[in-house]
């Protein structure tokens, strides 16, 4: 059996149980599903990209500082608020919803 086989995956974003099932099944074969964190739309291409070229998942992250670098430096991001974390970590699942299925 193939990850591809697992029940629910697809191309593209997968959530919930299917990414619960997805990583379960990477533990009981043996194989890890790299995680990367992504500070701008070029580096979720190079992400998805290699995953498409390898045949394999990967997990794409927004850490709160990649977040921010995401949505613009200069945005605000003020301490316990956190405006350009949230807006960048926002935009850039979006993103990854609207690309990753290419």
């Amino acid at each position: 059996m193939s990850w591809k086989d697992v029940p629910g995956v697809k191309a593209g974003v997968v959530t919930g149980d299917v990414a619960w099932n997805l990583y379960k099944f990477a533990k009981e074969k043996g194989f890890a599903i790299p995680a990367f964190n992504c500070t701008s739309t070029s580096t979720v291409n190079s992400v998805l990209e290699a995953g498409k070229k390898l045949d394999r998942p990967v997990t794409i992250q927004f850490s709160e500082g990649g977040s921010a670098f995401f949505s613009g430096k200069s945005l605000p991001n003020d301490k316990g608020v956190l405006q350009a974390s949230i807006l960048g970590a926002v935009a850039g699942a979006h993103y990854v919803r609207a690309v990753a299925p290419a």
